[in-house]
């Protein structure tokens, strides 16, 4: 049995043709009246529950029994979905999701997707004919199908921007979706969910944009600021739901109206929540596979198994957005998602799962919540001494005034508009917590002055200084800092735009 189960697991055959379930329904063979509003008995992806009690031993038994739990949902139509009908548009979706964005009668952006994945896109070309694709397409089974509907009361009482996604049930002859590109989609589980993720209390954008978008408006002039505050509480939130595929391009952000003499504040809109509960680690391979191989892909339970690595996916966004934060500013916010997330809410939320799925993952999930909670302190306290140890500083395009400020006990980097008298960053870092301090001067002809304060005593920190395109300068050099004209190289430099 044992050598029958490893030849299965690492065939090196081609891929499996059939790995799909050919439609949600479990009664396919009968007919959907052409009036059904809903169906009964709809699976999300019955195949990955069709092996045996070794093959989970080996590889995990994962969320499997919830993809092949029987659920209802709504069929979707386009001129019923939302308010008023839906326009079709333009065919997307990452390496493994199938899309289509569509817009309402009122303007409103919106996408379908498919709830099951297939990642052969994210497989080079040279392997997509061969057992490993089968592997990765089984790996899904690691995702629960409905983890996603967990989120918006969870995101809305910690007070994170979040999207409402909706489940339907795509018919084999749904006109929309009879090109080739849409294949994927018929008679398959989707969710339909807005573009714009809803802000709690906060005002109407000037403008939604991406992370490429957002990032290079922040690079090019001190008028646009990141909402750190805004990201640190939604970043703990990604751990806290265990949800560890959070770079760059699971992010819109909105672009508030500047202040009267200010900056425009720029605050993070999360989306695409499909690792949310994530569980891998139950079978030898896949324990292999999340604590050697590829170690953020952390599993989800009562503990943060590993927080660093889990977080690792959106380190570009923390290290330039996170970047001018206290310790005592992660802990009030870690205490502040507590006190905003009591049982009460926990418990709404886990019965958003259908049914027949809250019966096998409900209570397991509302105890790893409760006690996850418990040890946001602790967590918050990780993320902070992770980043405080080499933070990086940057200024713009335009000329800015570094100043470095060396005490006894800490060092104070402060930095300016060139001709300005207010810092637009300010912060004191402590020799208990930072190994290194990293300056970026990026655009613009930008000065750094260091100024000793008394005699200094103690540990030093180590200072490097980039100073970056244009004529920089730095005045009163100390002991510990490094400054070379030059920027940073290229995979390191701050100003390097993210990958999408």
């Amino acid at each position: 049995m044992f050598g029958g189960t490893l030849a299965t697991l690492l065939a090196t055959g081609c891929v499996r043709k059939q790995f799909f379930q050919p439609d949600a329904r479990l009664d396919a063979s009968t007919a959907l009246p052409a009036s059904a509003d809903s169906v009964r008995g709809v699976t999300a992806g019955r195949q990955y529950a069709r092996h045996g009690s070794l093959y989970n031993a080996l590889v995990g038994r994962h969320h499997r029994p919830s993809w092949a739990a029987p659920v209802s949902a709504p069929v979707f139509r386009l001129n019923t979905a939302q308010r008023g009908s839906l326009q079709p548009g333009k065919v997307g979706g990452g390496f493994n999701s199938t899309s289509l964005n569509l817009t309402s009668d009122d303007g409103r952006a919106y996408v379908i997707r498919t709830v099951d994945k297939d990642p052969i896109r994210a497989t080079p070309v040279a392997v997509r004919g061969t057992f490993l694709v089968n592997v990765l397409r089984d790996n899904v089974s690691s995702t629960n199908p409905y983890a996603a509907l967990l989120v918006p009361p969870l995101a809305r009482a910690a007070g994170v921007p979040y999207s409402s996604p909706q489940l339907f049930y795509v018919r084999p002859d749904e006109p929309a979706f009879q090109s080739d590109s849409l294949l994927h989609f018929r008679g398959q589980l989707a969710y339909l969910e807005e573009k714009a993720a809803q802000a709690p209390e906060r005002p109407v954008p000037n403008a939604i944009v991406n992370s490429g978008k957002a990032f290079a408006g922040v690079f090019a002039s001190p008028a646009r600021r990141f909402d750190q505050p805004a990201l640190l509480r939604a970043r703990l939130l990604d751990a806290w739901l265990g949800d560890w595929d959070r770079h760059a391009g699971q992010w819109s952000w909105a672009e508030e109206a500047p202040v009267p003499g200010g900056f425009a504040s720029i605050r993070p809109l999360p989306k695409d929540r499909d690792m949310v509960i994530y569980r891998l680690d139950d079978g030898l391979l896949g324990w292999l596979i999340g604590h050697v191989a590829i170690p953020h892909w952390v599993t989800f339970g009562p503990r943060y198994k590993n927080p660093v690595a889990q977080l690792s996916n959106g380190e570009y966004l923390d290290r330039r957005a996170l970047n001018q934060l206290s310790r005592a500013q992660f802990q009030a916010t870690a205490l502040d998602l507590q006190r905003r997330l009591p049982d009460s809410v926990l418990q709404r939320a886990v019965r958003r799962l259908p049914p027949a799925v809250y019966a096998l993952e409900g209570s397991r999930t509302l105890a790893a919540f409760q006690a996850r909670r418990d040890q946001l302190p602790a967590l918050a306290e990780t993320f902070y001494r992770n980043l405080a140890r080499e933070p990086r500083i940057a200024g713009t395009d335009e000329a800015e005034r570094f100043e470095l400020h060396r005490y006894a006990d800490s060092t104070v980097v402060a930095v300016f508009p060139a001709q300005g008298k207010a810092a637009f960053y300010h912060r004191a870092f402590l020799p208990s917590e930072t190994h290194r301090i990293q300056l970026e001067g990026l655009g613009g002809d930008d000065s750094f002055v260091v100024e000793t304060h008394g005699k200094a005593a103690g540990h030093q920190l180590s200072i490097r200084i980039y100073g970056g395109p244009g004529t920089d300068n730095l005045t009163q050099p100390g002991s510990g800092i490094r400054f070379e004209q030059g920027s940073a190289s290229g995979d390191k430099a701050f100003d390097k735009l993210p990958e999408e």
